[in-house]
């Protein structure tokens, strides 16, 4: 009986490592937060069966830091990895390629919360996938010594990146460099404007942009990388046929670091939009901006912004030969209030009216016109293309500046112009004839286009234009119209059939 006493306090031990998993909440942090319980399950962790072969183990860790990974490998169901058991105490490991998935994943999060030695996590082709990226974005937020990671090629998808996302911009770990491979993440938006990222980031974001093959839109604003960091993003716009969006405002960039885009321009298919505002750069590099669109006759830039840059009259007619060549293009700039185009903005007639004058004459409704510009016959039309039909057009003389106050009125929030957002109340009328049926008439007047009542009749454009119907007469100022939508009305008058 005195060779069994011993046995008495490692049942007793064994009692408490089983029940104390049981009652855990299986939370990222809550395993890291009793380094006491897990020291006493010292002894049983030691003699537990695991499929790794480690020899004099004791040497390599600091007190709880094996048990606490095997014992949250054993929480999420994984085995544990003998490479990382044994680079514990490292301040470089790398875990390439290891298959971890987001449960293996977690382990190794867990455990990292309390390290105090590892300082670069290698973690790329592992298929952490958003459930992973999560776990480790919790422990950064409680890990205040490791400084680089990267996660490259692991299927993360778009939520990944929304949770990535979320914490660079709350970010407050010890975190300096985070490596993601954006071909790997799927990302097609990216906004780094206000993040400090001086010529040093912008190299190395540029290394990665050269072959990315989803990112469309890029914001760099607010960076101070200056005329290093506009060379290199050149180089990108050179190799890279897929971004469509980049703002590179307020970096700092003269002429020298313009003349390095302006060059990529000459040669880049995809770029549609380029902002430039807040830029030292004078008329010399905007004149050298606007004329490598000129040598490119398949450049697809939409709209350009260096509205900073004081520009002379005879940058403003080299600019309408370049606009003539690309139709699509918009410059904005700032002009010398002494340019004759500047005396003429007075005079110039208001395109909504000139559309509408055009509409009447015409006996067609304003939908119609616009329409009639787009291939596809919709009511929706990308804005670049929109400028390109309107200045093509030969139904209504307009100009490209009347072209630019047409698109903000019809909207271009996601670079698409809808042909009712002027006229709200319109609706589809592609079914309906464009003259009375016959039958019992009325004449509505009220300020709208020509169309039928009702519909067409409530636009709200300038002027007074008419809109015939067939229905009830009123007295007061409603009028319902068996085939349109309820309208307004502030006169009513009897009309022959076919007047």
């Amino acid at each position: 009986m005195d060779n069994d006493e011993p046995l008495e306090p490692e049942t007793k031990d064994e009692s408490d490592s089983v029940s104390a998993p049981q009652s855990s909440n299986e939370t990222l942090y809550c395993e890291a937060e009793a380094p006491v319980v897990v020291e006493k399950e010292k002894p049983a962790q030691e003699s537990s069966e695991t499929d790794l072969e480690i020899e004099d183990t004791e040497k390599f860790f600091t007190t709880g830091q094996k048990e606490l990974y095997l014992e949250a490998c054993k929480l999420v169901g994984v085995v544990p990895v003998s490479y990382f058991i044994r680079n514990m105490e490292e301040s470089y490991v790398n875990l390439n390629h290891h298959g971890l998935g987001p449960k293996g994943t977690k382990a190794i999060a867990i455990a990292l919360v309390s390290n105090t030695t590892v300082l670069t996590l290698e973690l790329a082709d592992n298929c952490i996938m958003k459930e992973g990226i999560l776990s480790l974005v919790e422990m950064l937020q409680e890990n205040y010594y490791l400084q680089e990671m990267n996660v490259s090629d692991n299927d993360l998808g778009l939520e990944g990146a929304r949770i990535l996302s979320e914490f660079l911009q709350n970010n407050t770990s010890s975190l300096l460099s985070l490596q993601l491979a954006a071909i790997n993440v799927g990302l097609q938006s990216l906004d780094l404007s206000w993040n400090h990222l001086y010529i040093r980031g912008v190299v190395a974001l540029c290394n990665g942009l050269r072959s990315n093959v989803s990112l469309k839109k890029l914001d760099l604003s607010m960076n101070s990388f200056g005329n290093e960091g506009a060379a290199a993003l050149g180089e990108v716009l050179r190799l890279n046929s897929y971004l469509t969006y980049l703002d590179l405002s307020s970096n700092n960039i003269t002429n020298d670091g313009l003349s390095k885009i302006s060059r990529a321009l000459e040669l880049n298919e995809s770029l549609k939009v380029l902002k430039l505002f807040l830029n030292p750069i004078s008329m010399d590099g905007a004149l050298l901006l606007i004329l490598s669109i000129k040598r490119n006759p398949k450049s697809r830039m939409e709209d350009i912004d260096i509205s900073n840059v004081l520009v002379s009259e005879q940058f403003v007619k080299i600019l309408d030969g370049v606009c003539a060549i690309h139709p699509q293009l918009d410059v904005i700039y700032k002009s010398v209030q002494a340019l004759s185009a500047k005396k003429t903005l007075s005079t110039w007639t208001n395109p909504v009216k000139l559309i509408q004058s055009y509409a009447d004459q015409n006996k067609i409704s304003v939908l119609d016109f616009f329409r009639s510009l787009n291939p596809s016959g919709e009511t929706m039309m990308p804005v670049g293309e929109f400028r390109k039909a309107m200045i093509r057009q030969n139904k209504v003389p307009i100009n490209r500046y009347q072209v630019r106050e047409l698109i903000k009125k019809l909207g271009e929030k996601t670079g698409m112009v809808d042909f009712r957002s002027a006229w709200p109340r319109c609706s589809d009328l592609s079914g309906l004839p464009l003259w009375p049926p016959e039958g019992p008439q009325f004449r509505l007047r009220y300020p709208g286009s020509r169309g039928h009542a009702g519909a067409m009749g409530t636009h709200g454009a300038e002027g007074e234009a008419l809109g015939w119907g067939q229905g009830v007469r009123h007295r007061d100022e409603r009028t319902e119209v068996p085939w349109g939508t309820v309208g307004h009305s502030t006169l009513l008058e009897d009309r022959q059939p076919g007047r």
